[in-house]
């Protein structure tokens, strides 16, 4: 894995696990997602990168580096847009709208199989998609219509 190991995730202070998303859109409005690795939880669902929150990191740096992770690409992230908590696990995600910097993408194989530029629709009702891709679109849609 790029980076090196990953360090050891705990429980904040509400007893739950936190973690971000990170949505950057195309110049021709398409999402960048990804399918999961079968290395990594929820193995080939289609989702946008990200992943949790280390122990004394800003749901920013996380962003930055679970792009540089996942991806070999830096980003910037720009807002927070969307807020989800899980009913029936103890996770939280941040979901960011974010700039990529230009240049080619280097998945990790360890943790994405395949890049895919979606449109909005494709990204919402994509039968292999997580179920909360719907609603982190829609709040990143939003947030890009009102700039």
């Amino acid at each position: 894995m790029k980076g090196g190991p990953k360090q050891a995730r705990h429980l904040q202070a509400d007893g739950r696990l936190h973690g971000v998303v990170v949505g950057v859109r195309r110049g021709d409005g398409r999402w960048l997602m990804v399918r999961r690795s079968s290395e990594v939880s929820m193995p080939g669902k289609v989702c946008f990168p990200g992943g949790g929150i280390e122990d004394g990191e800003t749901q920013e740096e996380a962003c930055r580096r679970e792009a540089r992770e996942e991806l070999g690409a830096e980003v910037r992230p720009l807002l927070a847009v969307w807020h989800y908590e899980f009913p029936d696990r103890p996770i939280t995600l941040h979901g960011w709208l974010a700039e990529m910097a230009e240049g080619p993408l280097s998945p990790d194989p360890g943790e994405v199989t395949e890049v895919l530029w979606l449109t909005a629709a494709e990204g919402g009702s994509h039968e292999d998609g997580l179920p909360t891709n719907r609603e982190f679109i829609a709040a990143l849609e939003e947030a890009v219509g009102a700039k």
